[in-house]
This record gives structure tokens, C-alpha cells and sequence, in this order.
């Protein structure tokens, strides 16, 4: 087994909410889409959290507008192609709505860093850790925590604000980031260490 340590706490972190737009967060208007009410209620918490503190909030959303646009992303997975830039399921979630002043990131890929502006953004905001929730663990969270790492960002994961369609994949992923990538944590636990 792998020796793994607890990360040391960040001095500044960011919220990063990973594509919890509609077409991930509405069963009934996208194939992508599942009811997660908990996950939202949880990213509820840290927005609350983080807009009383002044924090960084930052979103991500896959959204296309070009036919070559990651193009082999969309053959495996031809459901993509319904995240047509502009339409309704590219929108945030309006239980999660973004506030004023608060950045939308449009991506092509799972990572919320490849090929976007983000990594930058951070750096700017003055970060050396994120907050990683939303949609879909085994997918573009993870993909965007890894290269949250790779960025030598600290990346805290709050267990409860983060899902998938697929209950194994979840808990299997949580586990693999909390081994090599993330410390994955309980919600109430994760807001007590960001107070402190």
C-alpha cells in the first residue's frame, strides 16, 4: 500500500465548481443530465461559505461552437455534441448561479485547466489550493483535480459536493484521489478547515 499524507492546508483557496450546468444537473432535458439535490445543496454551503470571505469562485462548462472542438472526446462520446455553445444546457444551474464578477469557464475537454485561461486565473487571484466539486467525479473532476496538482495547487475535495451517474465510479475515484492527488473530505469538515 501507498504511503499517502494528508496535504497541508492551503494559505488561499478558490472554489472551483466543475460544470454544474444543466445539462449535467437535468436528467430530464440531457442524456448527461442526473437528480443530484445533495451535491447542489452541498455547493450551496461553499458558495455561502466563500462569498462571505471574499473568496475566489470560479465555474467551469463544456460548451462547443466548432466541429473541431475535441472532436475525439466527441466520437467517444457523441452525447457531447448536445453542449452546443449558447443553449440552455451549457447554463449554470440557477440553484448555483453564478454571482456578479464571478467567471465562467468554458472548456473543450474533461480538465477544467486544458486549453482555458484557468490556471492563470488562479495565479492572479493569489491561490495555492482549490476546492474541487460538481459533476462527474469519475470524469471531469478528477480531471480537473489531477491537473490542479500537476499545477501545484493544493486541492481539497468536499465529499458530498461532488457525484456521478455511476455510484461505484464515485466512491472508486474518491478513494484513488484521495490516495494520490486530493485530500477528500466530509463537507462539515472541510468548511471547519477552511474557517480555520
Amino acid at each position: 500500500m501507498l504511503e499517502s499524507r494528508a496535504l497541508t492546508p492551503a494559505r488561499r483557496y478558490a472554489l472551483l465548481l466543475v460544470d454544474l450546468s444543466v445539462g449535467f444537473t437535468d436528467p430530464g432535458r440531457s442524456q448527461l443530465g442526473f437528480d443530484c439535490p445533495q451535491v447542489i445543496a452541498a455547493n450551496q454551503r461553499l458558495l455561502v461559505s466563500f462569498r462571505a470571505r471574499g473568496a475566489p469562485v470560479f465555474y467551469t462548462t463544456v460548451a462547443y461552437d466548432d466541429a473541431a472542438q475535441a472532436r475525439v472526446f466527441r466520437e467517444k462520446l457523441p452525447v457531447l455534441n448536445s453542449l452546443v455553445a449558447g443553449s440552455a444546457l451549457v447554463a449554470i444551474d440557477a440553484r448555483v448561479q453564478p454571482a456578479p464578477g464571478e467567471i465562467v469557464i468554458v472548456k473543450h475537454g474533461a480538465s477544467g485547466f486544458f486549453g482555458t485561461d484557468l490556471g492563470a486565473r488562479l495565479r492572479a487571484a493569489g491561490v495555492d489550493g482549490v476546492v474541487v466539486t460538481g459533476l462527474t467525479t469519475s470524469g471531469c473532476v478528477r480531471a480537473t483535480a489531477l491537473d490542479a496538482l500537476q499545477s501545484d495547487l493544493r486541492v481539497l475535495i468536499p465529499r458530498q459536493a461532488v457525484g456521478d451517474r455511476d455510484a461505484a465510479a464515485h466512491e472508486s475515484n474518491l478513494r484513488d484521489l484521495h490516495l494520490k492527488y486530493a485530500d477528500v473530505g466530509e463537507l462539515d469538515d472541510c468548511l471547519a478547515l477552511l474557517d480555520a
